[in-house]
């Protein structure tokens, strides 16, 4: 969970740099500071729609928590080259989904590359989440499911999807395995 505390730690040095509260974050951001306070000490493992938010509170890009020293020029990510995971878990999702950020050097992007290991959900009563911007999803292997506002999707292997994400959905594993995808997330800021 390291990656997590790194995060944690980024969101509270900008929230510092800019002499924002977290009760004043907590505002902007339509959370409860507590859940704010828990992310910055890297407690939780969080979804992708909190730390969007708090993004936008912050007035910077969902990347600026992710990036290590940001390169002008073309990032290169090689196949060998490991890079750090980081871990977001929605309400029912223990496990989660394992992010591996493909651009996370590139400064100055507008979206924001992952290979992703999706684990199967604990439960059926999952959490639809949605924040502005949109998604695009490649599958690489197994299966998954997207849960897009009443309908479902099942994405297999070789398959893809591209959604507005302002519209509540949920993205889990299927058949009980973990499956890994190519997702590209656009979030305006």
């Amino acid at each position: 969970m390291p990656a997590n505390n790194e995060v944690g730690e980024k969101i509270k040095n900008l929230r510092e740099l800019r002499e924002i509260s977290i009760d004043e974050l907590a505002q902007r951001c339509n959370m409860q500071p507590l859940q704010i306070t828990k992310i910055e000490a890297g407690e939780v493992a969080t979804s992708l729609t909190p730390l969007l938010k708090i993004a936008r509170g912050l007035g910077v890009r969902l990347g600026t928590f992710l990036d290590d020293a940001e390169t002008p020029g073309p990032v290169l990510s090689r196949a060998q080259e490991s890079s750090k995971t980081v871990r977001f878990a929605g309400t029912s999702d223990v496990k989660g989904l394992d992010f591996h950020p493909l651009a996370a050097n590139k400064c100055d992007r507008n979206m924001e590359p992952f290979i992703i290991d999706v684990h199967p959900p604990f439960s059926s009563a999952f959490e639809l989440s949605s924040h502005e911007g949109e998604e695009f999803i490649f599958v690489l292997e197994g299966s998954i499911e997207v849960a897009y506002g009443k309908e479902k999707y099942l994405v297999a292997k070789g398959d893809s999807i591209y959604y507005d994400s302002i519209i509540p959905h949920h993205v889990h594993a299927m058949e009980n395995k973990t499956a890994r995808i190519l997702a590209v997330v656009y979030a305006p800021y």
